[in-house]
């Protein structure tokens, strides 16, 4: 299981690195009030949210951002969301991330699952019982 404990010494300033992140139907997250708005909106629509917690110089963040990505094609009925733990500290610092990626289950706006680490076989696994915990007229 892949985990980026620290910030390398180097960053790039690549202007393209959320591409990978953001790609399908993940929402890249780049303030607070987003956050606040996509909360809303899932709770809106009775979706769960799943919030990667990442970072642009993390390796596995890197490798598991594709899959992550395709799970978002595949369960619509979740919303799929990334944090940049370096565009939002305070607010990173706030969920108490320890390790990146880190992922949040939330429903309701509250935590109901979490997974540290990029193992793609669980974060599916987790994905997919969540997804199977909603009312059939959601998925």
């Amino acid at each position: 299981m892949g985990l980026c404990f620290s910030k390398a010494e180097t960053k790039d300033d690549d202007s393209d690195h959320h591409v990978e992140f953001a790609a399908g139907k993940v929402h890249l997250i780049t303030t607070k009030e987003a956050w606040d708005q996509k909360l809303e909106e899932a709770n809106t629509s009775g979706k769960i949210v799943i919030a990667n917690f990442s970072a642009t110089w993390c390796g596995p963040c890197k490798v598991v951002a594709p899959f992550y990505s395709e799970l978002s094609e595949k369960y619509e009925s979740l919303m799929f969301l990334v944090v940049d733990v370096d565009e939002l500290t305070d607010f990173s610092t706030s969920w108490d991330i320890k390790a990146t990626p880190t992922f949040f289950f939330l429903k309701e706006g509250q935590q109901i699952d979490k997974l540290v680490g990029a193992n793609k076989i669980e974060l599916e696994k987790k994905i997919t019982a969540v997804a199977d915990s909603l009312p059939p007229n959601r998925i």
